[in-house]
């Protein structure tokens, strides 16, 4: 999420109640996760593995509950609760807002656009020229929608990020303030869902083709002219690159990366990440001629006296 305004780093430590070490002029311009940082971001951290990656990140503000020196440029917020004090800062520029009309007033809907009787809009959201959300479909606050989409019945676009904080007893949600960005001429099948990013953008490229009953999640990105058949699951930030088609039930782990022009085959299970131009089978997903070899090999195997 990025800001309207840049905001002092001084500011940010009267909110949070944090002490500030380092940089004391730093403006943020926005807050994300660390996977996706960008100089003038906000993170956080409050586990030891963690620690180096983020301070070493391209964030410019972390909030941080170990006392160390910090680097230049940077600037370090003492908190003995990292997670909560990022949290309030996401809950004061993305409070909890029920939606209480059918379409949000403060929504941007093309004159060209159609919306099916049942359609819910919430707050913010842009729906470009020409396109048609079908009947039954939620469309979260902060969505874009581009030029051409098509969205069928029942689908949900916008829903909370699957994303949760671990404790020895319980588990905390992290407050989602990521957007759903859905570029020109997409398709998107029936009882389709796809989660918010936590702090960035979840996106679907131009002219990707959705087929129904497909998840995609928190601040994963689809490239362009992409093919999925149903039953398709995207974990949170995996990035998908363009012409990659996945055949039906196809399942992605998170935070993997699949490279243009991949094929994968149905029913196979993504583990790691995958080279361009190749066709993919099996679980873990392996390069189909190696894989259909390792079967051919395992049925001699079952013949042998």
């Amino acid at each position: 999420m990025k800001f309207e305004v840049p905001i002092p780093v001084t500011t940010i430590a009267e909110w949070t109640n944090c002490e500030i070490r380092g940089d004391q002029s730093i403006m943020a311009l926005g807050i994300n996760e660390i996977h996706k940082v960008e100089p003038g971001d906000i993170t956080f951290v409050d586990l030891d593995k963690y620690y180096d990656r983020s301070i070493n990140s391209n964030a410019s503000i972390i909030i941080i509950d170990k006392l160390i020196d910090p680097p230049a440029g940077k600037a370090l917020l003492l908190s003995s609760h990292p997670f909560q004090a990022y949290n309030s800062i996401v809950n004061r520029f993305r409070p909890f807002s029920p939606i209480s009309a059918d379409i949000d007033d403060t929504a941007e809907i093309h004159p060209t656009a159609i919306l099916e009787p049942n359609v819910v809009v919430g707050k913010h959201v842009k729906i470009g020229a020409n396109s048609h959300i079908q009947a039954n479909t939620y469309i979260g606050s902060y969505t874009e929608i581009g030029e051409r989409v098509s969205i069928q019945p029942n689908s949900i676009i916008g829903s909370d990020a699957f994303y949760f904080k671990r404790y020895p007893t319980h588990f905390e949600q992290w407050t989602s303030c990521g957007r759903v960005v859905i570029h020109d001429d997409v398709v998107i099948g029936a009882g389709c869902t796809v989660d918010k990013g936590v702090s960035g953008d979840t996106v679907v490229g131009e002219g990707t083709k959705l087929d129904c009953q497909i998840h995609i999640g928190h601040g994963a990105v689809i490239g362009k002219h992409c093919l999925f058949a149903a039953q398709v699951g995207i974990g949170g930030k995996t990035i998908i690159g363009d012409h990659v088609i996945l055949y039906g039930q196809v399942g992605v782990a998170q935070n993997l990366v699949l490279e243009n022009n991949i094929i994968v085959l149905a029913k196979s299970g993504v583990s790691k990440n995958l080279e361009s131009g190749k066709t993919y089978f099996g679980y873990p997903a392996e390069e189909v001629k190696d894989k259909f070899k390792q079967l051919a090999a395992l049925r001699r195997l079952s013949k042998e006296p």
